[in-house]
């Protein structure tokens, strides 16, 4: 189970952040100052930590915990600038996100994040729906047995929604999921990619727009094939 450190001085907040983290699955404490953090975040995957600490300044924090080993950083500030995020990932850390931030869009950051910075080794399970195999050792999609050429960015966000095939995933999800991005970007990105996937795998059934909110895998996996009669 992946394990989080919230550093973070608002006792309040950093418990609301550690509730959220247990509810996704996650083994998660926390602390209120850097120098504590210092001392035990070698027993973390990966740490969220506030630039506002009683004790240590956010960006000397940072460069600390990025000297003392590979542990993934998210740092978490008050106001979305621009100058924050530039100095903070100056410093080392692997994304920036605002405190303001629905927690499902920095649960995805967190997945994006840890999913960059993870070994190999530990790479998610390969998925299979129906014909459809999905395998991220290989970076390799199959349809029938059949190799299917895919960029990264297709191959990512085809597994982010085959990994919950039932359930829509939202353009923000994708957006931060897949390209580690906010709603900054054009949402006519996820739009090229999605319809490139559907021509690659022969058929718009693969993956459902749902208007308004996003994409969900579609029916073709679960619907067995017919024969002329």
């Amino acid at each position: 189970m992946r394990r989080v450190l919230v550093v973070e001085q608002d006792t309040s907040a950093a418990a609301a952040m550690v509730s959220d983290l247990r509810r996704q699955g996650f083994t998660a404490g926390s602390v209120s100052t850097g120098r504590r953090a210092l001392r035990v975040h070698g027993e973390a995957d990966l740490v969220m930590f506030s630039l506002e600490l009683p004790d240590i300044d956010g960006l000397e924090l940072c460069r600390s915990l990025r000297n003392g080993g590979d542990t993934a950083l998210i740092a978490v500030t008050e106001a979305d600038a621009e100058l924050d995020r530039v100095l903070v990932l100056h410093a080392g850390a692997d994304d920036c996100v605002v405190k303001s931030w629905g927690f499902r869009e920095v649960s995805a950051r967190i997945e994006a994040v840890l999913r960059r910075v993870q070994p190999r080794q530990m790479l998610p399970a390969a998925i299979s729906l129906c014909d459809l195999h999905i395998d991220p050792r290989r970076q390799e999609v199959r349809l029938g047995g059949r190799l299917i050429g895919v960029t990264s960015k297709e191959f990512e966000l085809l597994y982010t929604l085959a990994a919950t095939p039932e359930t829509v995933v939202t353009r923000k999800e994708l957006m931060a999921r897949v390209w580690g991005s906010n709603w900054g970007h054009t949402s006519r990105t996820i739009d090229t990619h999605v319809s490139s996937l559907r021509a690659k795998l022969g058929s718009g059934g693969w993956i459902i727009t749902v208007r308004g909110v996003g994409y969900r895998m579609g029916y073709a996996w679960q619907m067995p094939e017919t024969t002329a009669g």
